[in-house]
């Protein structure tokens, strides 16, 4: 692991760093991405900081510098040795008064690259009962306020599962806590639209531009009818679902395949960019 954080290269990246007072440590304030990391090059950077800076101009943050940003994955990458791996960027409101109120001190930057396992080719996941508010002031934006997820993934975890996928507050399909979803309904590939309170999954983006789908909102329920169902995002790129709580499904399906071999072969494109 390397870390970086407002400019400077830590020497331990496992001491402790961050203040005490710091408003993403205290009320969750910040913002964040993870990178993938291919052969030492991340992918889709540009991409993902384009998401930061939606995700900060969200909750008012001020602008963030994408260039300190670039220079912080470089000094975390430089002379590592990273066949799979990635980086978590990280962009708070800075030291701030023990409250929701932010203070005058300039924001947080942090910076952190580690290497990653791969994730099998097929997983379950679990449907768990706390609904998304697509109407709420964090709906769409990629923020350090994880709590609800982390509840939602311990829940899908005693159940066996590797993913919690939530409902919005009409009853409609979401997302996961960290992925988007993807399903087959006659032979037509389908997910969630924006509208849903669904991340802009980076993933999720290139897979609708590089191999198609449709941007539809359907009840959850709409699993029991699916004939395959498969996960994305920056870690598992297209991981297929082989059981939906008490539903098997084929893993990976036909059209599973296509999108994996889409990716695979795409994905390249983006590698160090």
């Amino acid at each position: 692991m390397r870390a970086w954080m407002n400019g400077e290269v830590l020497s331990d990246p496992t001491a402790p760093a961050v203040g005490v007072t710091d408003h993403g440590l205290t009320v969750g304030d910040g913002v964040f991405e993870a990178v993938k990391v291919v052969d030492g090059q991340p992918f889709a950077l540009t991409l993902h900081l384009e998401r930061l800076a939606r995700s900060a101009a969200g909750l008012a943050l001020p602008e963030v510098d994408t260039d300190a940003v670039r220079r912080g994955v470089a000094a975390v990458l430089e002379g590592q040795d990273l066949p799979l791996g990635r980086i978590r960027i990280t962009y708070t409101g800075g030291p701030a008064p023990l409250g929701s109120g932010r203070g005058d001190a300039p924001p947080t930057l942090i910076v952190v690259a580690d290497a990653m396992g791969e994730w099998p080719e097929t997983t379950r996941v679990a449907t768990v009962p706390y609904p998304r508010n697509e109407r709420g002031a964090l709906a769409g934006l990629k923020t350090t306020s994880y709590a609800e997820n982390v509840v939602a993934l311990a829940a899908a975890h005693e159940r066996g599962a590797s993913e919690a996928i939530f409902a919005n507050t009409a009853g409609n399909l979401c997302e996961g806590t960290g992925t988007n979803v993807f399903y087959v309904l006659d032979g037509e590939l389908r997910t969630p639209t924006l509208a849903s309170g669904c991340l802009a999954g980076v993933t999720r983006a290139l897979l609708l531009e590089w191999y198609g789908g449709r941007e539809v909102d359907e009840p959850i329920e709409v699993v029991e009818r699916a004939s395959e169902v498969f996960l994305v995002s920056t870690t598992r790129d297209v991981q297929a679902v082989s059981h939906w709580d008490d539903i098997e499904l084929p893993a990976p399906g036909p059209v599973t395949l296509e999108a994996m071999a889409t990716w695979r072969k795409r994905e390249p494109e983006l590698l160090g960019r």
